[in-house]
């Protein structure tokens, strides 16, 4: 593959994962009730699912995703289902001023993961990217087993450069909250964000 190709995909990619979706949103609303830190579970966890469609899309078995489409749906409902719980759980007790500069747990650090990776499965906007918008892109065909390494890594680094500033941002307009009422009210924020992020990928399923 060519220089060119792979500056194609990192721009397209780049453009995509920077238009507010499901994931970003999801993404803010995580960074509001838990910071930087704890955030970036989820993040990896929406490039996994990127380099899942990116693999079936180089392979050519996008007629798998549409076989699998049942799976997905629960995955999609399994990942909204989470956010949903996030919200509650910011909504009902929220994170107090003490717990700001709380290091997440394997546990908490893992659901984070899982949630970010059941938002992209689920994601119509990843979908169309990689099984529509790519193709017209780059040659699939051409694609060799390094080239592929380097999507991948390519996957990995676009999404992080284009999805931190969104973490950084919220992140940082948390910490400006210590009083107990403006926290709550971030608490909230983040809760409504959680929500409307699972409402979005039920609603686009």
């Amino acid at each position: 593959m060519s220089f060119t190709a792979f500056l194609a995909y990192a721009l397209a990619l780049g453009i995509a994962a920077v238009i507010p979706g499901p994931g970003v949103a999801a993404l803010v609303g995580r960074a509001l009730g838990t910071g930087f830190t704890r955030s970036i579970p989820m993040l990896l966890g929406l490039a996994t699912g990127d380099v899942v469609y990116l693999t079936l899309a180089v392979a050519g078995l996008a007629f798998i995703a549409k076989a699998f489409s049942t799976a997905f749906f629960v995955i999609k409902l399994a990942g909204a289902g989470y956010l949903l719980w996030l919200a509650w759980r910011f909504w009902t007790q929220g994170i107090a001023i003490q717990e700001v500069e709380k290091s997440a747990g394997r546990r908490d650090g893992l659901a984070s993961f899982l949630a970010g990776f059941a938002v992209t499965l689920g994601n119509p906007k990843v979908i169309v990217f990689y099984m529509a918008i790519l193709p017209a892109v780059m040659d699939l065909e051409a694609v060799t087993l390094p080239g592929y390494g380097v999507l991948v890594v390519l996957t990995f680094l676009v999404l992080f450069a284009m999805l931190l500033p969104y973490i950084a941002l919220a992140s940082r307009a948390r910490l400006f909250f210590t009083d107990p009422r403006a926290l709550r009210r971030l608490n909230r924020t983040a809760a409504v964000a959680m929500t409307g992020a699972a409402g979005w990928i039920v609603a686009k399923g």
